[in-house]
């Protein structure tokens, strides 16, 4: 292992694991060394599509494509060699080194585990062989005791690794020190040793009122606290794990266009709404009610990981019937993937990958599911002219993903609530459509658009932050607020 290896670990989800992990590969990377971050294994419906060694094409969880870029490497599969994706509350699709793995699905968690840890090994030693600083991301809490045999993605990734870790709380919840304290006393001793410091995240007020409890936790434990990182909501990072931030954005103060993506229980990709939220002039809100779309000028039906499942949701919520009115009205109705899959008609399921279901009928297109699944880095081509209320894309090219089991195809014009037939307005390199319009109703298959400039730029005249702004920004707040020489020390020097 000629690496050295810092672990980011949490007292909880949602403690801030994810961008602090980010933050580092930037800080790291700025410091001259060649840097990879790992995540033994994610469980996430925000994925991206990446090389795999073999020279085909596999996913990756996006925290980890986003760590990847901070740190100035290509992203691959390496870098999480396990994703879990939910389909339903009690089971997920299993992606090893990039590849779906149906033999694992059905597999006890304790059993899986065990058939698992070899190739997050040999991807983890591959990492430490290849470069300087490996910046590793642990998952949930390493100190869940009902679950330690079986975790790997924590402490057993930090033994095997040798990585100095850091553990961090989110303080706003109240309780960090207990977090902290309990955390620390219910790891063995040997995995208590591998803890270099301690992070106090998300903290508002006065950092003198701190005092005494990090001197007395240090008694208590060994340990110092090295960081006190104040509350920022605007890092410029997507939420982890398919959490996202409830409230909504308020553009700037001065919104002219107000958003609303759906999320319904299986949404994917979120990630890629992230520039919305930072551009002035759009509010963007996600709306599980028919209250969150009633006065939208836009809705956004995302991705999905069990499209027939989020439809049947719609229907039970009144959305369904809310969306119509929307697009009868003639305002912009977008759909993304299993988006535009609900936005048509008949989800054909011959191979049992996501179900039967019938969509909105608002697009002429029908989808069948197939067995394997499209993973593809797309550069895709909006037609010109464009039609109505998306006329400003015509011409507009951008750089996406696709990763879906569904292969959707317009049916007959006047088949479907006797409008017009959808008109193929979105093409790849290799000319195959993969999108359609109909009046003010656009469905894609590539995800990505809103984190094209061109696209923004041509939607709302102004072009998102870049990624390494918002790296550059994570890497200088972490060097404002650590204790001098921590960062460094971590790798010992």
């Amino acid at each position: 292992m000629a690496a050295r290896a810092v672990m980011v670990l949490g007292t909880t989800s949602g403690a801030g694991k994810s961008w602090l992990a980010t933050a580092l590969c930037r800080w790291y990377a700025r410091a001259g060394w060649r840097v990879a971050p790992f995540k033994a294994q994610n469980m996430s419906n925000n994925a991206r599509v990446v090389p795999r060694p073999d020279g085909g094409l596999g996913e990756i969880g996006s925290a980890q494509f986003f760590q990847a870029l901070a740190a100035r490497a290509r992203p691959e599969v390496r870098m999480n060699p396990v994703l879990l994706k939910p389909e339903r509350d009690t089971a997920s699709q299993v992606v090893v080194l990039g590849r779906v793995r149906e033999d694992l699905a059905a597999v006890p968690w304790r059993a899986r585990s065990e058939l698992l840890w070899p190739a997050v090994r040999e991807a983890l030693h591959a990492l430490l062989a290849e470069n300087d600083v490996v910046v590793i991301e642990g998952a949930g809490s390493p100190a869940e005791i009902n679950l330690r045999a079986s975790d790997y993605v924590n402490m057993r990734t930090a033994r095997e690794a040798g990585a100095a870790c850091l553990l961090v709380t989110d303080i706003d919840r109240g309780g960090a020190f207990a977090h902290l304290f309990g955390t620390h006393q219910l790891l063995p001793p040997a995995d208590r040793a591998l803890l270099r410091g301690f992070v106090l995240n998300k903290f508002r007020g006065d950092e003198q009122l701190l005092a005494p409890g990090p001197e007395q936790l240090q008694r208590l434990t060994g340990v110092p606290t090295v960081a006190v990182l104040p509350m920022w909501r605007g890092h410029g990072l997507p939420e982890e794990d398919g959490v996202f931030d409830e409230r909504p954005s308020d553009g700037g103060g001065g919104a002219k266009v107000t958003i609303a993506v759906v999320a319904y229980p299986h949404i994917s990709n979120l990630d890629e709404f992230l520039p919305l939220r930072a551009c002035a002039g759009v509010s963007l809100r996600w709306a599980r009610a028919r209250a969150g779309v009633a006065d939208a000028d836009w809705i956004v039906l995302p991705g999905s990981k069990n499209t027939s499942g989020d439809r049947a949701w719609l229907r039970a919520q009144g959305l369904d019937e809310a969306i119509a009115a929307h697009a009868s009205a003639g305002k912009p109705l977008l759909g993304i993937c299993g988006g535009l899959q609900i936005l048509g008609g008949a989800l054909e399921d011959p191979h049992g990958v996501d179900g039967h279901e019938h969509g909105l009928d608002l697009l002429p297109l029908e989808t069948r599911f197939e067995r394997d699944k499209r993973l593809a880095e797309t550069r895709a081509r909006f037609a010109a002219p464009m039609e109505g209320v998306w006329r400003a894309l015509a011409g507009v090219s951008f750089d996406g993903y696709e990763i879906r089991h569904g292969h959707t195809a317009p049916i007959d014009e006047g088949a479907v609530g006797g409008g017009a037939a959808a008109r193929a307005v979105l093409r790849d390199a290799a000319g195959a459509a993969l999108g359609w319009q109909r009046d003010n109703v656009l469905g894609l298959y590539v995800h990505g658009m809103f984190e094209s400039d061109s696209v923004m730029r041509a939607l709302f005249g102004r072009e998102p932050r870049s990624l390494d702004a918002v790296f550059d920004g994570l890497a200088d707040f972490i060097d404002a607020r650590f204790a001098g020489g921590a960062l460094a020390g971590l790798i010992g020097g």
